[in-house]
C-alpha cells in the first residue's frame, strides 16, 4: 500500500529530478522554507523507480523550516510521518525527535514539546539543549535550570550553546544573583571562556548587566583579555564583544564609561559597526557632547554602507535632535536612499520634530509615511507623534485621531494611552484623560506621571498630589462617581521617579507652597535623587519661587553638576527678588566656569534682574556684548529686556528708539508691552497712548494692554479718556482678569478675591481687616486711589482698596500663623501701588516679614520697607 502524502503544501508538479533529503537540506539552508516543505511532500508521495526514501536525514531539516514558517500543522504532519515511518528515534541520535522538540515551541505550543521530551526513549546533549532554549523562549526560567541540573546528572556534556540559554534564565531572576555567579563558575570550569569563542562570554556580560551587576560585567571585560587585544580580532565576534560592553554601559547610564570603551575599541584596532554607532550615540545625548556626536558622524560619512544604514541614521537623528540640532537631523534622514528608510528612522525624525516643537513638520512628515514612502505607522510612531496633534493649532481634527489609533488596533498599547492621556490634558479634557488611565490594564510610573502632568498642566494641583499618594500606597486608582474602598484594580505600589519630582516642583512654585516642596525634597533625599540635574533644577526654582531664596542657593550649591538651566533659574530668582547684583555676580561666575555656557534665556534672566534693581548701564553693557562676547543673537524678547531697563529708569526716549530699530509687526509686542508698562510708571500719557495702538493693532484681545492705558489715563485725572478705554474692550468682549491672592497654611490653599465673601473665614477676615486699616491710618498711611479705574468719591475708592485680594490673604495669614511667622502670599496679577504701600506699613506694625509674590516679582516686607527700594 502506497504512503499517505503529507499535508503540508498542495501538490507541486513533477520535479525535473526527483528530490532527496540534501535538496532539503539545502533548501532549509538557503531561507526557501515553503520549497523545502513542498519538497518533502513531493518525497514522501513520490513512488517512481529510483526515487529517494524518506528517511530520517530529510525530516530535521523540514521541521526547521516548519518552525521557521510558523507553521504548527506542518510540524504535526511531519511528527506524523516520522512515528508511521518508525523514524521518530531511529539512528544514533534522536535527531528527529530534538528537532521536533524545537519546532513545537517556536510555533508556540510548548506543552508539545514537553509531552515529547517525556516519551523520549533516550536523549542527547541536543535534546536537553532543545529543551532548555524552549522553556526560556517561553520565560520558563526556574523550569530551565532544572533541566540543566538533570542534563549534567544524566552526563551529558555541556556546550556553549547550552551555557547562552543558561545564562540567559539565570538573567531574569535578579532576586538570586548568586544563581548567575554559579553558571559563571560554571563556564570557567568547563572552559567555555578561553579561546576565540566569544558566544557565552557575550551572554556572561549580557546577564551581568540585566542582573544590575555593572561592576562584575566590568571586571570580566578587562580580566578576559577583551581590552588588551579585541578577542576575535577586528570582526565578527571581536566587535560584538565591544558592542556589548558598550551596550551595557549606556542601558545602566554610566555614559562616560561607555564612551571610554568605545576610544579605546578604536585605539586597539577593531572596526565599529552599525550596532556600536546605535549603541554609543545615546552616550553623546545624555552627556550632551555634541562634538562628539560629530565627533562619531564623522566617522559613519567615512563609510559609505554605514553612512546608508538607517539605524545608524536614526541613532543620529536622535542624537541631533535631543541637542536642538532638527535641522542637521533632517539632512541625516535626507542622506539615507528613501527605499532603505526604515520604520524606526521615520520615528525617530517625527519625534524629534515634535520634541522641538515643531508641530507642523512632525504631522506633514507623519502623513507622508504611508502616503509617499508605504511605511506603516507603529505604536511608537503613534506615541511620537500625539503631542504635535495636541499643540497643533492649524490640526482640527484633535480628537479624530483617538479614531485612528481605534481603527489600528493600537489603543490596548499602554505608550499610545500614555500619549493619549497627555493630548486630551493638553486639551483640558481631563475626564477623557482620567477614563483613558482607567483603562489601562497594567499602569507604571510613566502612566501615573502622565496623569500627574495633566492635573499640574490644568491647575489642579491638589489632585496631582492626591495621584502621588495612591501610586505608592496602593497602586489603586478609581474613577467612578461613587467610588467606594473596594473599587478599583489592585495593583503593585509605583515609586515615583525624578520624572514624578519634576512634574510636582511646579506646582508648588505655582502655588508658592514651600511645605509641599519641601516633602518632595525630603522624599528626594531619601531615595537618591536629590543629585539628579534636573530634579535639582526644578527644586532650586521651587524655592526661589516660593520666596525661600536662601534654601534655594543652598540647593544650588550642594548639586554635584549644574546645567545651563541649573543657572539660569539662579540667576533668575536673584533678580525676581531684587537682588540685581548678586544676580550679575552669578552670571559673571558662570561664565568664568566650564559647567555651561551663557543662552538666550540666560541673557534674559541676567537684563530682568539690571531691570528689577536698577542697574541701567550694567544691563546695556550685556546687551551689546551678548553677541560679540558669547555668540548670542539679540532676539525680540532680549530687546524687551533693554527697553524694560530703559523704560523703568525713565529714559522713554531711548526706549523708543530700541523698539524703532527693530522689525516692524508681531515681534514687537514683547517691546511696546514693556514700553507701556514705563510710560504707566511715569505717568506719560502721549507716548503711551503711541504704545498701547501698536499693541492693539497686534493684540487686540489682550486685556492687559487695556487696562495699563486705563491707569495711564485715571492716574492724570483723564476719566472720560478712561471710560473710553473700557467701553472699547466691552466692545471686543474683553475682559480683565480678577486679581486673586493666596497663602498656604498646614498643606491648604486658602484663595482669596477683592472684596469676596466665599472664604469660610471671610467675616473674621475682614473684620481684622479693618482694624488693620484704622492703625494704619493712625500712622499715616493714605490710601493711594489712583489704582482705582473709576471716576467715584475718594472714600468708595479706599473702601475697594481695603479688600484688594492680597490684603485680605496677609490678613488671613496674620491670624492663622503664631506671632513671628513669616508671612508668604501670591497673586496672579501685579501687585498695585496701595497695597505695596499697605505691606510696607503693616510689616512695621505687626513685627513680621511679609513677602509677597506677583506676577512678575518678589517683595519682601520688613519694619516698614520692600526689598525693591519701591523700584519697581
Amino acid at each position: 500500500m502506497a504512503a499517505t502524502p503529507l499535508p503540508i503544501v498542495s501538490p507541486p508538479p513533477p520535479p525535473l529530478h526527483p528530490p532527496n533529503a540534501a535538496t532539503i537540506r539545502s533548501l532549509t539552508a538557503a531561507g526557501d522554507h515553503a520549497a523545502a516543505l513542498r519538497a518533502l511532500s513531493s518525497l514522501s508521495s513520490s513512488s517512481s523507480p529510483g526515487a529517494a526514501p524518506l528517511d530520517r536525514f530529510a525530516l530535521p531539516p523540514a521541521a526547521k523550516s516548519a518552525a521557521a514558517l510558523r507553521s504548527l500543522p506542518a510540524v504535526r504532519a511531519i511528527h506524523g510521518a516520522a512515528l508511521r515511518r518508525g523514524l521518530l528515534y531511529d539512528g544514533p541520535t534522536p535527531a528527529v525527535a530534538n528537532a521536533l522538540l524545537t519546532a513545537y515551541a517556536r510555533c508556540g505550543d510548548l506543552p508539545a514539546s514537553l509531552a515529547l521530551f517525556a516519551a523520549m526513549p533516550s536523549r542527547d546533549a541536543v535534546t536537553f539543549n532543545s529543551l532548555i532554549s524552549a522553556l526560556c523562549l517561553f520565560a520558563r526560567w526556574l523550569q530551565a535550570l532544572a533541566a540543566l541540573r538533570d542534563m549534567v546528572l544524566e552526563g551529558h556534556p555541556l556546550t556553549s550553546f547550552t551555557l547562552v540559554s543558561v545564562l540567559l534564565a539565570c538573567s531574569h531572576l535578579p532576586d538570586d544573583p548568586r544563581l548567575g555567579r554559579e553558571a559563571h563558575a560554571l563556564a570557567l570550569k568547563s572552559g567555555f571562556l578561553d579561546g576565540d569563542e566569544r558566544f557565552a562570554f557575550n551572554a556572561l556580560l549580557s546577564m551581568y548587566a540585566r542582573l544590575g551587576l555593572v561592576n562584575d560585567a566590568c571586571r570580566l571585560f578587562a580580566s578576559a583579555g577583551a581590552a588588551e587585544n579585541a578577542p576575535g580580532g577586528g570582526g565578527g565576534s571581536g566587535v560584538v564583544t565591544w558592542n556589548t560592553m558598550v551596550s551595557l554601559l549606556v542601558q545602566s547610564g554610566r555614559f562616560d564609561e561607555a564612551v571610554g570603551v568605545l576610544y579605546d575599541m578604536v585605539a586597539r584596532g577593531v572596526r565599529p559597526d552599525g550596532v556600536t554607532f546605535a549603541s554609543a550615540l545615546p552616550a553623546c545625548s545624555h552627556l550632551e557632547m555634541l562634538s562628539l556626536g560629530r565627533e562619531m558622524h564623522a566617522y559613519v560619512l567615512k563609510d559609505a554602507d554605514l553612512a546608508a544604514n538607517s539605524f545608524v541614521a536614526s541613532a543620529l537623528v536622535d542624537m541631533y535632535a535631543s541637542h536642538e540640532q532638527v535641522g542637521a537631523a533632517r539632512r541625516v534622514f535626507d542622506m539615507v536612499p528613501r527605499g532603505d528608510r526604515q520604520l524606526g528612522l521615520w520615528n525617530a525624525m517625527v519625534c524629534g520634530y515634535t520634541q522641538a516643537g515643531m508641530d507642523e513638520d512632525a504631522l506633514e512628515l507623519f502623513a507622508r509615511m504611508e502616503a509617499d514612502a508605504g511605511v506603516v505607522p507603529s505604536e511608537t510612531t503613534m506615541a511620537g507623534v500625539l503631542p504635535a496633534c495636541a499643540r497643533s493649532e492649524a490640526f482640527a481634527g484633535k480628537e479624530a485621531v483617538h479614531g485612528y489609533v481605534v481603527k489600528r488596533g493600537m489603543d490596548g498599547n499602554r505608550f499610545v494611552q500614555n500619549a493619549l492621556m497627555d493630548m486630551y490634558a493638553r486639551l483640558g479634557d481631563m475626564d477623557a484623560a482620567r477614563r483613558i488611565f482607567a483603562a489601562i490594564e497594567l499602569r507604571d510610573v510613566v502612566s501615573w506621571n502622565t496623569l500627574i502632568t495633566g492635573c499640574v498642566v490644568q491647575g489642579h494641583i491638589t489632585d496631582a498630589f492626591q495621584l502621588v499618594r495612591e501610586m505608592q500606597q496602593q497602586g489603586r486608582y478609581t474613577y467612578t462617581d461613587t467610588a467606594t474602598e473596594d473599587d478599583g484594580i489592585d495593583e503593585e505600589p509605583v515609586m515615583p521617579n525624578n520624572i514624578t519630582l519634576m512634574t510636582l516642583l511646579p506646582g508648588c512654585a505655582m502655588l508658592a507652597a514651600p511645605a509641599r516642596g519641601k516633602e518632595i525634597h525630603a522624599f528626594a533625599v531619601r531615595h537618591g535623587l536629590d543629585s539628579d540635574v534636573a530634579v535639582g533644577s526644578a527644586m532650586v526654582d521651587m524655592y526661589a519661587k516660593c520666596g525661600c531664596l536662601a534654601l534655594s542657593r543652598a540647593v544650588f550649591d550642594r548639586l554635584p553638576r549644574r546645567n545651563v538651566i541649573t543657572w539660569n533659574v539662579l540667576i533668575m530668582a536673584y533678580g525676581m527678588h531684587g537682588l540685581g547684583g548678586e544676580a550679575v555676580a552669578l552670571f559673571d561666575r558662570m561664565v568664568a566656569s566650564d559647567e555651561a555656557k551663557p543662552n538666550e534665556v540666560t541673557f534674559i534672566a541676567a537684563l530682568a534682574a539690571c531691570s528689577h534693581s536698577g542697574m541701567v548701564d550694567r544691563g546695556l553693557e550685556l546687551f551689546r556684548a551678548m553677541k560679540s562676547d558669547h555668540g548670542v543673537e539679540p532676539t525680540p524678547d532680549l530687546h524687551a529686556c533693554a527697553v524694560d531697563i530703559l523704560g523703568r529708569a525713565g529714559r522713554l526716549d531711548e526706549a523708543y528708539g530700541i523698539i524703532s530699530s527693530m522689525e516692524p509687526g508681531e515681534q514687537q509686542v514683547s517691546a511696546w508691552s514693556s514700553f507701556l508698562g514705563a510710560c504707566r510708571l511715569h505717568q506719560n500719557v502721549l507716548l503711551g497712548e503711541i504704545a498701547a495702538e501698536r499693541l492693539f493693532e497686534l493684540e487686540p484681545d489682550e486685556a492687559s494692554h487695556y487696562v495699563l492705558l486705563c491707569n495711564i489715563y485715571s492716574a492724570a485725572g483723564l476719566w472720560e479718556k478712561s471710560s473710553e478705554v473700557r467701553s472699547r474692550m466691552r466692545q471686543r468682549g474683553v475682559s480683565k482678569e480678577p486679581g486673586c491672592s493666596w497663602i498656604e497654611l498646614d498643606g491648604a490653599i486658602h484663595r482669596f478675591m477683592a472684596g469676596e465673601s466665599a472664604h469660610p473665614e471671610s467675616a473674621v477676615v475682614h473684620a481684622h481687616m479693618d482694624a488693620l486699616w484704622e492703625r494704619m491710618r493712625g500712622q499715616g498711611y493714605k490710601p493711594d486711589t489712583s489704582c482705582v479705574l473709576h471716576d467715584i468719591e475718594d472714600a468708595e475708592k479706599a473702601a475697594i482698596l481695603r479688600y484688594h485680594s492680597e490684603k485680605l490673604a496677609i490678613a488671613f495669614g496674620l491670624l492663622r500663623t503664631p506671632p513671628g511667622a513669616t508671612i508668604r502670599v501670591a497673586k496672579n496679577l501685579r501687585v498695585c501701588n496701595d497695597c505695596h504701600e499697605a505691606a510696607k506699613f503693616i510689616s512695621k506694625m505687626v513685627g513680621r516679614e511679609i513677602v509677597l509674590r506677583d506676577v512678575r516679582r518678589f517683595h519682601h516686607f520688613v519694619d516698614g520697607a520692600c526689598s525693591c527700594g519701591d523700584y519697581w
